[in-house]
């Protein structure tokens, strides 16, 4: 498929509570993506009107003022319990870089996976050589797909056909493998529409209902957008 969408999701990308630090207009569409899929999000900004704009979205969200350079006020905020970190704010550059070495490399921190904003060259080099494990620039990657990566890892590429329907093209979920598309019978199950299937480079169109899924193989599936997010995520 053409990469109209396309972001390398990794092989067993980590679940869990996720936390988001600096909640402009990035940071802020991460957590709508991530909210609106039910995941646990603890949001961060130093700056109270953007915390009161986030709540804005949904007040119910768990959302604090700190200061995200202080390592025991992140500590005491639960930052450092979460799994998924995304450090969300570009500037200052030097605080964006400090946020990412404290829920890196504070002692006791249970974060897994640091996603960092950046927004030149130097300043990814930077935040790769402080532990960041990805560096996303805004201009590449809209906050609202990266929300969607983290909830639905197999999700690989994606094409917005109208306001309800798309096309996607997703990992086959572990939930799948071994079964043919006539034991899942994903039209009657999930209400999407199966397109093509198979290995990487040799997706088999219009395949038969006797195609057994295996694993890494490709699903390209059409449907609403709200059925689609129904499929298993990984």
């Amino acid at each position: 498929m053409t990469n109209w969408w396309h972001w390398n999701a990794s092989e067993g990308a980590v679940k869990g509570g996720f936390a988001v630090i600096g909640v402009g207009r990035f940071g802020s569409a991460v957590c709508s993506e991530l909210i609106k899929a039910g995941a646990e999000v603890l949001a961060i900004d130093a700056s109270q009107r953007a915390i009161d704009e986030l709540r804005q979205i949904d007040p119910a969200i768990e959302a604090r003022v700190v200061d995200c350079t202080d390592e025991e006020a992140l500590r005491a905020a639960g930052v450092l319990d979460m799994t998924t970190v995304v450090v969300a704010m570009s500037e200052p550059i030097e605080a964006s870089v400090t946020a990412t070495l404290i829920v890196k490399d504070s002692p006791g921190s249970q974060v897994k996976q640091v996603i960092a904003r950046a927004t030149s060259d130097l300043h990814m080099k930077m935040l790769q050589r402080v532990g960041a494990d990805r560096v996303v620039f805004p201009s590449k990657m809209q906050g609202h797909r990266l929300g969607m990566e983290l909830v639905r890892p197999n999700l690989l590429e994606r094409l917005r056909l109208d306001d309800r329907n798309s096309i996607e093209e997703i990992r086959v979920p572990a939930a799948f493998i071994g079964q043919s598309l006539r034991d899942i019978n994903l039209r009657k199950n999930y209400n999407v529409s199966v397109l093509a299937a198979g290995p990487d480079n040799q997706l088999t169109v219009n395949p038969p209902a006797s195609h057994v899924l295996e694993a890494g193989e490709l699903l390209v599936v059409m449907g609403a957008s709200e059925a689609l997010a129904q499929l298993p995520g990984s």
